[in-house]
C-alpha cells in the first residue's frame, strides 16, 4: 500500500546550503507517524512520476538563492517548461509529465523553497541557512498536521 503523503527533498549535501532539503526531510522523518514517505535525490528526473502514483499530497522541498528568507511555501500545478530536457526538472514540469504519462492530474502538490546563500562544493551549511531551516521545519510540521490523508 502506498503511503498517502510524500515529502520529496531535492539537494546535495556536499554543496553547502543545498543540503537544506535533505537535512529538513531527515529531521521531519524522525518525527513522522508513518503516514508520510520521504524521498531524497540530487535532482528531479522524469522517472520520479512513478513516485507520485496513489498519493493524496506531495511536498517538494529545495534550497533556493532567489526566494525571500526564511522560506517560500506555495501550492504548485503542472506547467510545461524546458527543464524536462535538461539535467534536472522543476516540480511543475514533473507534474506536467505525470499528466502526460497517466492522463490525469498529479496529487495536490506544494513547494517549499528554503533560502540558501552558499552552494559551492565542500562548503558547510551557513548559519543563515541553518536559521532558515529551523523556521522551515515548523512550516512542514504545520503542513503535515493540516494535510488530510486518505481514510481520514
Amino acid at each position: 500500500m502506498v503511503v498517502p503523503v510524500l515529502v520529496f527533498a531535492v539537494g546535495n549535501e556536499s554543496r553547502g546550503d543545498d543540503a537544506l532539503a535533505p537535512l529538513l526531510a531527515r529531521r521531519i522523518q524522525e518525527e513522522s507517524s508513518g503516514k508520510t514517505d520521504f524521498i531524497e535525490d540530487y535532482q528531479l528526473q522524469v522517472e520520479h512520476v512513478t513516485d507520485l502514483i496513489g498519493r493524496s499530497a506531495v511536498l517538494f522541498i529545495d534550497a533556493d538563492v532567489s526566494c525571500d528568507a526564511p522560506f517560500h511555501f506555495s501550492r504548485i500545478t503542472a506547467a510545461h517548461d524546458n527543464s524536462y530536457s535538461s539535467h534536472a526538472m522543476t516540480p511543475a514540469a514533473l507534474l506536467h509529465a505525470y499528466r502526460q504519462v497517466y492522463g490525469n492530474d498529479a496529487p495536490a502538490s506544494y513547494l517549499l523553497r528554503i533560502r540558501g546563500y552558499g552552494f559551492e562544493l565542500g562548503e558547510a551549511l551557513s548559519d543563515e541557512a541553518s536559521a532558515n531551516l529551523e523556521r522551515a521545519a515548523g512550516k512542514v510540521r504545520e503542513w503535515l498536521a493540516d494535510i488530510p490523508t486518505m481514510g481520514e
